[in-house]
Formats: structure tokens, C-alpha cells, sequence
């Protein structure tokens, strides 16, 4: 992620975040100082004003996930955060307040002008589509991002980042009623409390539909791509604020220039990035790709972390939400600096943490609660069975919870153990035991580029065991497709990144995100591509299983709750578990340290976009005896391997509190027939083929299975795939190879 030095603001064009002043990022370099005691936040009221907007007009398109947006943030903060119901304000298609311009910005006046004072706590979230527009007052710099290279250019266009209300149009096609980030400065400025927390999720370039994706931008202005002007509406507001305010417009533009106008202000994706609206749990919901990343991530937070510190954990995760599904990494400014130290809300959580809430209790005992803490990836595997404990204030089992019926975010659930008494909505519930299906399947879509070769396609996959075929209409994890001269102008891929040939064939994300690695030469035939691309089908699949017992998506919860993975590069550098980006020939070495509270076993696989799965820790005789990692200990991986070619490749740890002897056999056994594969320096890594990969994924889940089955007192469901949440844990570090030409940021 690109740093910028205070002393010298720039703006990012079409960023709305940048456009109410982006500045301070360096604040995230502080990372020796996350460790101390951080402020406690305010004891006055805590105020939320939440916009989300799916219903807009024509030449807009309607999104599906800003709704969800706006529960997700909602639950959190009154289930974790105490606010208080009567003191969030929600304005969006269903509620009473509707989201056209004029009382979105009521809202904001009202709501969190007129009623803040120091001490409170103010929250403003919008979800929903930005633009860009024509500022009369434009700051005259803008920072954009030209091949992966940070470069200052002249603002000579005026570009301003806005916010769409649903009544955008008027009578006049040179002009939009956006609300511009210019204006969402000025209010927050207006606000008497410091302790203000801006969040947006929405984006200002592209837009439209790529693959089963929907992003959150509209074009300037209609059917036209020059930039439209803001109302005249517009302007009168941002006059009567400024003269309220009494600055100057030289003051305002030197406030805009030196950063945000107060606390803190985090956007869902760069400035040339794309703000997914992503279908989750086989499309039973929707939801913003980094709202839902972040309220997941404060629900299962720990420790006592700072705003910097969570958002530092969530950009490892952010740009992909299903490690694969979405290409995006947010933004973060705060004003002063030291307010990157403080709590995210500037609020330290007032409960423990959880991963779903009760709402009601019928008298005939079921329990409905929302899940709105649980991981996407073990969201769409969560089986009926599932064992919840439901939790006082301080985190003590309280009575269990199974599950008996889910449709999207909402459960069903009966009594386990317990009183049924202590359950009341509002109740907490934490993970226990993570049913998951014991045939769990590999969804692949088909791309419509495959024309007449789609019924061979269709065909050949389903004699394949554990893939589940999909249209291309559905959500999945990957889609089969061939390169297309249209698609090498449309799809996701960094500058400097190959693409491959017009006319082959190869898997794609569910974005459009083509796996290079995975395609081969033109000539070939549609059932050879399929006989080609079961290796790494499968491959993917055991990838995929392993995420679902850890049920974390990757996300990093702070030190107390587990592992950390350092990525060293031949450099010297080091990289904790970030999304970092690294160039083809690096030589990496990987150290897991055990920050948790028990000593656990660890084991250490790799996967990269060509779909082959190493593992990398133990190696046979190698490690023999060394999986057991104690707490506070270290184990260095030595030189592991030499990135190779670009793409994204995930390193994932699993702990658990016992050996897997079951699954260790099986890794070695694979080891011993792989020991002609060699790297440079070092022991060989084994590569696994497809019928490996299925080996190891039964392996290790019949293993925790009955592990899980045997530590406990009370039956678990016999249909499932039993996880003791509490003993099994998956770490996810994504590495983004680059060609060794591309500039590392």
C-alpha cells in the first residue's frame, strides 16, 4: 500500500475518501508503538447515522448488498460496541427515511451536527455507488496510481469523488445531484466531537457487471463519458457550510490539502480499484466485499487492538474476501495521527467477543439468531449441527446451542445444554463445534466464452467427484472459460501482468481475474483442457477445505488468539502476514511463531493461482517430532522456495491442539513418492496431484472429525463433519508475485 507523508498531501483521483482529504497514512508505519495501552474513547453518547442504497434509477443500476451493509454495521455496534438503538439512524430503500439527497444530508444535519457534542462518539457509514464530478474549486494535485507507480499529475480535469443519492438526475444532463466529497468534509468538520469514525463503501472506477460480480461506481453522467458538474444545490450548501463554518475558501483548500477533517476515515478500495457487491453463502445473501470483511473482523476481535492495528489485519484479507474472489485493498486516514492509535469507534468492544447474536426465543424454545460474525467460507460449509455456546458479558459459557436450520444470515436453533432461561436476545454466541459437509464441493462456473464447447465442458466436469457445476450466473469459486479479445480489455489484472493467449482455455475468478498459470496453448481441445485442469480443480478444493475447519477466512484476530507467519524475502525484509507483493525469483523464507496461550501442532501448505499444492512443513524425516510448536516458540521454515510465476499465492498454517497422525501419515507418504522433486537449496517440497490432494483433505478432516467427536461429553450430529472451533485454527498469508519488472510499492 502507497504511504504519503503529511507535509506533503495529495489527493487520490475519483476517491471520495480522498476527496474529504486522504493524508497521515503514515501512521501505519508505527507499528512498534500498537502495543500500548490504548485510549479507552469517549463515555459520552455515541451517535451512527447509516446510508445504504440498493434501489437507484436508470443509468445507475441497482446494487443487492448495500442493505446487508447497513445490518452488519448496525448489530455491531449495538451488540459489541453498546450503542444504543434509539441513537442509530438508518436511511435507505426500507426505511422511512429514503436515501435521495436531500435527506441524506437532513440526516447528517440533524442527527449528528445538531446532537454531538465533544465527548460523543459519531459514526457516518454509506454504501452504495460514487462518481466523480467537475469541481469548480478544485485542490490542484491529484496521486495516481500509473502501472503500480505512485505519480503526482495536475488536478486539470477538477476531479471530485462523490457519493450517489437514489435521486442522482435532474431536468439538466450536464448536471448530477451527487453529494461530493468537498461537502462530507465540510459536515464532518462541522462536528463538535473529534471522535468521529467515516466509513465508505463505494468505489470511482470502472463499474458495471465482470463475471458474477457487481461493483459499486456509475459513470459521470449518463450515457456520456465526460464529467458532469455538480447542482447548483451543491454549491449553495458547500457556501452557506463554509460561511457557518467562517472559512475562506483558501482556508478550506488549505485544510483539504493537509488531510481529513477529523478522527478517522477508512474507504473500501483504491482510488482505480473496484468495490465489490458479492454474493456470499451460494447467493443467499449479499453484502460490500469490505464491510462485511470489517464487521466480521470486530465481532471475532480479541484483544485490545487500535483502529491502525485492525486495519492493517483487514488489508491482508481485504482484497480478496474468499482469497481469490475480489480484488480490492482500503484506504485509511486519521487526523491527528494518533488517532490511527486509538479504538476502532473510538470505543474499546463492551462485550466479549462472538461470532453470532440471539434475537428472539419462541415459546416453544427455538432460537433464532443472526450470524453475522462467522466467515463467508464457513458460512456457505455451516451445516445443521453446528454447536454454538452462547456466552455471558466476560466470555463464560452460559448453554449450548445446535443448530436445526439456516437461510443466509439467520439460524434456527435448539437447546443443547444449559438453562433456556439465560438465552435472551441479545445474547452472544461463540463457535463451538463447526459442522461442515462431509463431501463438501469445489463450485465451478461456466463461462459463456466457451460457446459451443460448454456442453463438453459441462459434461466431462461432472464425472468429476466433488465439483458441483454452476452457470455463470451463480456465485462459485472459480468459472472455466476461454481467453477472448474482449475479455483481455475488461478482465482484472495488474499492469505489467501477463494475460493469456486469445482462444485458450483456463479458470478464471469469480471476477474475471484470469489464473494465468492455468491456461495453455490455443490448439488445445475442451475435454484435454478439463483432463488438464483436474489437478488443479482438486487442488483447489483441499485448499478450500483446510480454510473451512480454520473458519477464518484468513482474517489475523490479534496476538492472544493464535499464530503470527513472517514472510522474509532474500532481501532481508521482513513481511508479517501481509498482502504484500513480491517479484517472481524471490528467494522466501517462512517463520510461524505460537503467540497463543497452549502449545499446538502446526502443519504448512502452499497453493499459488496454478493450482498446485505443496506442503512445505513437516517434510518426512526432516521435521520428525518438530510439528509441536510451544507458546512463544518460533519454527523457522529455512528457504522454502523461489516464488515463480505471477499470481497470488496463499500460505496457510494449520494448528491444532493434538497431533494429526492420520494426516501427517498421509503427507509423508505423498513426500516419500515425491523425493525426485528438489529446489535449489534445501529439502524438496512435495507437489500433490489430484488424487492426492482428496487423500489429504479426507485425511485431515476425518481426523479433527473424530478428534472432535472424542473430547466431547455431550453427541455431536453424525451427518457432519465435526470442528472443535476452539482447537483447530487456519492462518492465511496471500503473497502477490509480480513480474520482476513491476514497481514494489
Amino acid at each position: 500500500m502507497p504511504w504519503i507523508n503529511r507535509r506533503h498531501f495529495l489527493q487520490f483521483a475519483g476517491s471520495t475518501l480522498a476527496s474529504i482529504g486522504l493524508s497521515q497514512l503514515d501512521l501505519l508505519r508505527q507499528g512498534n508503538r500498537y502495543g500500548r495501552v490504548l485510549a479507552q474513547g469517549s463515555r459520552g453518547r455515541k451517535l451512527a447515522l447509516l446510508v445504504g442504497i440498493n434501489q437507484y434509477p436508470d443509468g445507475v443500476g441497482s446494487l443487492n448488498g448495500c442493505l446487508t451493509d447497513i445490518e452488519l454495521q448496525r448489530e455491531l455496534l449495538v451488540h459489541r460496541y453498546g450503542f444504543n438503538p434509539a441513537d442509530i439512524l438508518i436511511v435507505s430503500d426500507t426505511e422511512g427515511l429514503k436515501p435521495d439527497r436531500a435527506t441524506i444530508l437532513a440526516a447528517f444535519q440533524t442527527h449528528l451536527i445538531d446532537q454531538a457534542k465533544p465527548d460523543d462518539v459519531v459514526v457516518f457509514h454509506f454504501s452504495g455507488h460514487g462518481s466523480l464530478v467537475k469541481d469548480p474549486k478544485p485542490v490542484p494535485k491529484l496521486l495516481i496510481n500509473q502501472n503500480g507507480q505512485l505519480t503526482v499529475v495536475e488536478n486539470n480535469e477538477g476531479l471530485n469523488g462523490t457519493l450517489i443519492p437514489r435521486d442522482r438526475y435532474t431536468d439538466d444532463s450536464n448536471t448530477v445531484q451527487d453529494i461530493m466529497g468537498k461537502t462530507l468534509f465540510l459536515m464532518t468538520y462541522a462536528l463538535k466531537t473529534d471522535q468521529v469514525t467515516v466509513l465508505l463503501d463505494s468505489c470511482h472506477s470502472g463499474g458495471g457487471i465482470r463475471g458474477n460480480l457487481r461493483f459499486r461506481t456509475a459513470s459521470s453522467r449518463q450515457g456520456d463519458s465526460d464529467l458532469s458538474s455538480p447542482s447548483e444545490a451543491e454549491v449553495e450548501l458547500q457556501n452557506r457550510l463554509m460561511a457557518d463554518l467562517k472559512l475562506s475558501e483558501e482556508t478550506l483548500q488549505q485544510l483539504r490539502q493537509q488531510g481529513i477533517a477529523k478522527g478517522v476515515a477508512i474507504g473500501s478500495a483504491h482510488y482505480d480499484q473496484l468495490a465489490a457487491d458479492v454474493p456470499f453463502d451460494n447467493e443467499s445473501f449479499y453484502a460490500g466485499a469490505f464491510t462485511y470483511l470489517l464487521t466480521r473482523y470486530l465481532w471475532q476481535q480479541s484483544a485490545n487492538e487500535s483502529v491502525g492495528m485492525v486495519f492493517a489485519n483487514l488489508r491482508r484479507s481485504a482484497r480478496d474476501v474468499s482469497n481469490r474472489m475480489v480484488s480490492q485493498e482500503p484506504l485509511m486516514a486519521a487526523n491527528p495521527a494518533g488517532n490511527g492509535e486509538k479504538p476502532t469507534y473510538f470505543v474499546q468492544p463492551q462485550v466479549a467477543f462472538a461470532e453470532a447474536v440471539v434475537r428472539s426465543v419462541s415459546p416453544r424454545g427455538e432460537i433464532q439468531y443472526w450470524l453475522g460474525g462467522v466467515s463467508s467460507i464457513n458460512l456457505s460449509a455451516n451445516q445443521n449441527g453446528s454447536i454454538f455456546s452462547a456466552i455471558d458479558a466476560t466470555g463464560k459459557e452460559i448453554a449450548q446451542i445446535e443448530q436445526t436450520s439456516r437461510s443466509g444470515l439467520i439460524a434456527i436453533g435448539r437447546l443443547k445444554g444449559g438453562n433456556l432461561a439465560a438465552i435472551q436476545p441479545g445474547t452472544l454466541l461463540r463457535e463451538q463445534v463447526r459442522g461442515l459437509p462431509v463431501d463438501l464441493k469445489l463450485r465451478v462456473g461456466l463461462d459463456p466464452s466457451l460457446g459451443e464447447d460448454l456442453a463438453v465442458v459441462k459434461a466431462r466436469l461432472q464425472t468429476l467427484s466433488r465439483i458441483q457445476v454452476v452457470n455463470s450466473t451463480q456465485s462459485m469459486n472459480y468459472r472455466i472459460g476461454r481467453m477472448t479479445a474482449a475479455y483481455q480489455t475488461q478482465v482484472y489484472q495488474r499492469a505489467g501482468m501477463p494475460l493469456p493467449a486469445v482462444g485458450s482455455m483456463g479458470l478464471f475468478t469469480a471476477d474475471l481475474r484470469p489464473l494465468t498459470a492455468t491456461f495453455a496453448a490455443p490448439e488445445e481441445s475442451a475435454e484435454q483442457a478439463v483432463g488438464r485442469l483436474r489437478i488443479p480443480l482438486m487442488n483447489f478444493l483441499a485448499a478450500e477445505i483446510i480454510k473451512a475447519i480454520g473458519g477464518e477466512d484468513g482474517l489475523q484476530r490479534g496476538p492472544a488468539r493464535g499464530l503470527t507467519v513472517t514472510v522474509n524475502a532474500k532481501d532481508g525484509a521482513a513481511h508479517q502476514a501481509d498482502s504484500m507483493r513480491l517479484p517472481t525469483g524471490t528467494r522466501v523464507q517462512i517463520a510461524v511463531k505460537n503467540r497463543g496461550d497452549r502449545p499446538v501442532f502446526v502443519a504448512v501448505l502452499s497453493i499459488g493461482d496454478a493450482g498446485t499444492l505443496r506442503t512445505l512443513f513437516p517434510w518426512v524425516e526432516t521435521s520428525e517430532g518438530q510439528e509441536r510448536l510451544a507458546v512463544g516458540a518460533a519454527l523457522d521454515l529455512g528457504e522454502v522456495f523461489i516464488l515463480g510465476g505471477p499470481g497470488l499465492l496463499e500460505v496457510m498454517v494449520l494448528s491444532s491442539v493434538e497431533p494429526l497422525q492420520d494426516f501427517l501419515r498421509a503427507i509423508k507418504a505423498i513426500g516419500a513418492q515425491q523425493r525426485g522433486v528438489s529446489s535449489s537449496r534445501g529439502p524438496a517440497r512435495a507437489a500433490f496431484n489430484a488424487d492426492d490432494a482428496t487423500t489429504i483433505a479426507a485425511a485431515l478432516l476425518g481426523n479433527i472429525d473424530q478428534n472432535t467427536r472424542s473430547t466431547r461429553s455431550t453427541a455431536v450430529n453424525p451427518t457432519i463433519a465435526a470442528v472443535d472451533a476452539s482447537r483447530y485454527r487456519v492462518t492465511t498469508t496471500v503473497i502477490e508475485v509480480v513480474p520482476a519488472s513491476y514497481v514494489i510499492l
